[in-house]
């Protein structure tokens, strides 16, 4: 047998004429948007800078004060050493939180800089699923995943893409605080392929339902309200859409739906491969 014809090149399903505009035809208040989000990603990273110091300097702090009374042996330490320890540990909690608000506002601004590829969407599923995995089991969160093998690929930016889905799965677990189902399932749909979370937590109300996407909008305790606003953004950035229902006491589920890809055989080069056969 005559070894077969190299494939042809992957095409999307989609016309290509919704590809973002070239930056110099840009109108001037995307100029202005595109300026201010460069200087806010500016402004964060200055203010990570002085944060990873405290972050350091607060964990020898812990290790010194902390550390060593715990040492076999120790002293147990005075009423002032555990007053200053406490404090120190508030203060490294505040930082942690800090941290965690920059970074998110980070990728947010960096919203629009992606670089898509052909991937297979449920292998960076799985991917994300066995990570978050080992935390969701100490919670007593049991998973259940329908990630179905031989799906056309689907054009992904993973760093960002990833990040997407990774806080979908916070999100699920933040609803379940008491253990639960979290459910992911990817389908085909024609020319499409849907991505779906599921958890059996608290759910929402219609007004927190209507807002979630919403910047800076949470109902968490600590949350920062760009989670879920930045998944919206990277699924749009995908020309996909995301949705959300969910019922307040049994759980939530978001659907993303994205394009897929398809190869493109030639019926002629398909008739010389039997020829050759």
């Amino acid at each position: 047998m005559a070894p077969s014809e190299p494939l042809p090149p992957i095409e999307p399903i989609l016309d290509a004429s919704a590809a973002p505009a070239r930056a110099e035809n840009l109108p001037l208040e995307e100029h202005k948007a595109a300026f201010l989000v460069r200087l806010a990603a500016g402004l964060a990273h200055e203010i990570k800078n002085p944060l990873s110091t405290m972050a350091i300097n607060l964990a020898l702090l812990d290790e010194e004060w902390g550390g060593a009374r715990r040492a076999p042996g120790a002293p147990e330490p005075g009423a002032r050493e555990k007053r200053c320890l406490k404090r120190v540990q508030t203060l490294q909690k505040e930082v942690r939180r800090l941290e965690t608000i920059v970074d998110d506002f980070l990728r947010f601004a960096r919203g629009g800089q992606i670089n898509r590829a052909p991937n297979d969407l449920c292998a960076l599923v799985r991917e994300v699923l066995e990570f978050v995995e080992p935390e969701d089991r100490v919670q007593q969160i049991r998973h259940h995943a329908e990630l179905p093998a031989g799906l056309p690929l689907v054009m992904l930016d993973t760093g960002a893409f990833r990040q997407a889905v990774l806080n979908l799965f916070v999100n699920a677990r933040q609803a379940m605080p008491d253990g639960g189902e979290l459910i992911v399932r990817v389908e085909r749909q024609g020319n499409f392929v849907e991505l779906t979370v599921t958890d059996t937590g608290m759910g929402m109300t219609p007004e927190e339902l209507e807002r979630c996407f919403e910047v800076y909008y949470s109902t968490k305790k600590g949350g920062t309200g760009l989670g879920l606003s930045t998944t919206h953004r990277i699924v749009e950035e995908h020309d996909g859409t995301i949705t959300v229902v969910s019922e307040k006491g049994r759980g939530t589920s978001f659907s993303i739906v994205l394009p897929l890809l398809v190869e493109i055989h030639g019926a002629a080069g398909e008739n010389r491969a039997e020829e050759q056969r």
